[in-house]
């Protein structure tokens, strides 16, 4: 009797013992459960979604017949069209635009307490910033392909490289914008304000678009900004990606831009890390 009755205080004692030795999912169950958080947080809303993916196909109008209806095509590589040169780099524009949304959101979390609630989980934080990265990844990655098949329907976008090409082109904006999504992922760690890093985006974001080789040649622009264009990483992500969806030689434009991306990425990833600690509410 004695025994029975000390057997259910054991069995108690060892599911504590069990439960206190339990040190949280794998890494990989981590970061595909916040992965997945972050990315039905970004669709819940349908008319998000919806206004997320008309912004590049509003920009893809308005640039080709703005700028197309101006351009002097002696400027321009000969044999190409205004719409296939603009694509290209309107894919990486694009992301820019996109990836500082990586910041606010991770900077909300942070103020609405969720980061809070993963600090007193088993979780790994550095996780916490990888799925916001990656979920941001796979939003501009929808934007692309968005903008991509309305450029091959309705804008009738055929480059002289084809798909694979053109696929090429597309993978290299990715990295490219994983790399800028790092950024504001560092920025808003160490910064984190909302109001602080909009206004930071948008200092940052339109010199990075316009001071490049997106819209025009280099050799139209003045001769000033054609030095400040020339030193753009912007200007080396498009001349990369419009090298490749147009089958040209990629020359130093491909390894320039994964090479810039790259030490972007790891220094962002450093910064982040530090800062995301170091945050009170983190």
């Amino acid at each position: 009797m004695a025994l029975q009755e000390r057997t259910p205080a054991v069995s108690a004692a060892a599911a504590h013992d069990d439960r206190a030795a339990w040190c949280g999912s794998s890494a990989t169950t981590q970061l595909w459960v916040l992965t997945a958080r972050q990315v039905r947080s970004m669709y819940g809303d349908k008319r998000l979604a919806f206004f997320s993916l008309a912004q590049p196909l509003i920009m893809l109008l308005l640039l080709n017949e703005v700028f197309g209806s101006m351009a002097n095509t002696d400027d321009f590589p000969h044999g190409v069209r205004y719409i296939d040169y603009l694509i290209p780099a309107l894919l990486v524009t694009t992301g820019i635009g996109s990836a500082q949304a990586a910041g606010v959101g991770l900077v909300r979390d942070m103020d609405n307490g969720i980061v809070a609630r993963f600090r007193v989980l088993p979780t790994r934080l550095f996780l916490v910033l990888v799925a916001r990265s990656l979920a941001d990844l796979l939003r501009v990655f929808a934007e692309l392909v968005a903008l991509l098949l309305s450029g091959f329907l309705i804008f009738d976008f055929r480059p002289s490289g084809g798909f694979l090409g053109t696929g090429a082109a597309l993978l290299l904006t990715l990295f490219v914008i994983w790399s800028l999504i790092w950024g504001f992922i560092a920025l808003a760690a160490w910064l984190r304000s909302v109001e602080v890093m909009s206004s930071i985006a948008v200092l940052v974001m339109f010199p990075l678009m316009f001071a490049s080789s997106a819209f025009v040649p280099l050799e139209v622009l003045p001769r000033w900004l054609r030095v400040v264009a020339e030193a753009n990483p912007v200007t080396y992500a498009v001349d990369g990606a419009r090298d490749l969806a147009l089958g040209w030689d990629p020359g130093l434009g491909v390894l320039s831009a994964l090479a810039t991306s790259a030490g972007l990425m790891t220094v962002a990833m450093f910064v982040a890390a530090k800062c995301f600690r170091r945050a009170p509410n983190a």
